[in-house]
């Protein structure tokens, strides 16, 4: 069953491999699924139910015209977890803006089948830099994506890739095939929803979601994410969950589940087998 057609017949791409207790891993903008695959592998062959899916707009997925708010992103998360079975022990972990419909789908779906939670270098809480949000993204900071992408995509995404994965003038913790690859991944996306959920994520406040979990959370951040910086999401999303364990990755850069793919999976094993 490669495809799920929501609720508004949008067709979203699924990878689903193993048996087991399912995970379901919601990937980062601008990628899809196929960024998941060291922790998908490693899930299944550790007796899991790795279930990965492309969000709307992005990689093998439909490409609507509308539904690029957090709502109906998390309702297409309920209907890949009700169209897979993986509706109870369920684990829901998202990546990036992928830890966005985590966070929404606790709260809008009370949480329904989910024994666990992670948000791995993720958006939640706030992103935006407001008067009670100091440590945010200054919102020309959020434009200038925006403008960049609209002037030359493929070059914009060549450069943000690179901090990204922290890749510097003279050392880079990964090869350049592998920036190549993530491009790669990059380039599937639709420009429409590339740029609406650009905004999505640099302007959904879920402060008032996360007192919607009540299950273990895994919080993983980089130290050097210069992409979604750590005090106002990965801190202050541990510090909004009650039952949440924060690891931060000395100098790693938002890209950790390639950049420390090793590191980042046996922690995600070690979580699902406590």
């Amino acid at each position: 069953m490669p495809y799920v057609k929501t609720r508004d017949g949008t067709d979203i791409y699924v990878k689903d491999w193993g048996t087991g207790r399912p995970v379901i891993l919601t990937h980062g903008w601008p990628l899809n699924a196929d960024s998941w695959d060291a922790q998908a592998m490693a899930l299944a062959q550790a007796g899991f139910r790795a279930i990965a899916y492309d969000r709307r707009g992005f990689g093998r997925s439909g490409q609507p015209w509308t539904g690029y708010d957090y709502d109906t992103l998390t309702d297409d998360l309920a209907d890949v977890m009700e169209a897979t079975g993986a509706t109870s022990d369920a684990t829901i972990v998202g990546f990036s803006m992928g830890g966005g419909e985590i966070a929404r789908y606790m709260s809008r779906y009370e949480g329904k089948g989910v024994i666990a939670a992670g948000l791995i270098s993720s958006v939640v809480p706030y992103m935006l830099k407001t008067d009670d949000n100091p440590d945010g993204v200054p919102e020309e900071t959020l434009a200038s994506i925006g403008a960049g992408i609209e002037k030359d995509r493929p070059a914009f995404f060549k450069t943000f890739l690179q901090q990204f994965l922290g890749v510097g003038f003279i050392t880079s913790p990964v090869s350049d095939e592998v920036v190549d690859w993530v491009w790669g991944l990059a380039m599937q996306a639709g420009l429409h929803p590339t740029l609406e959920c650009a905004k999505a994520f640099g302007h959904t406040d879920f402060r008032q979601d996360l007192a919607a979990f009540r299950v273990p959370t895994l919080v993983v951040h980089g130290t050097s994410d210069k992409t979604v910086p750590i005090d106002a999401t990965g801190r202050a999303a541990a510090k909004g969950i009650a039952d949440s364990q924060l690891v931060e990755y000395d100098g790693a850069p938002h890209g950790l589940t390639i950049t420390e793919s090793d590191r980042f999976t046996n922690d995600l094993l070690t979580f699902l087998g406590r």
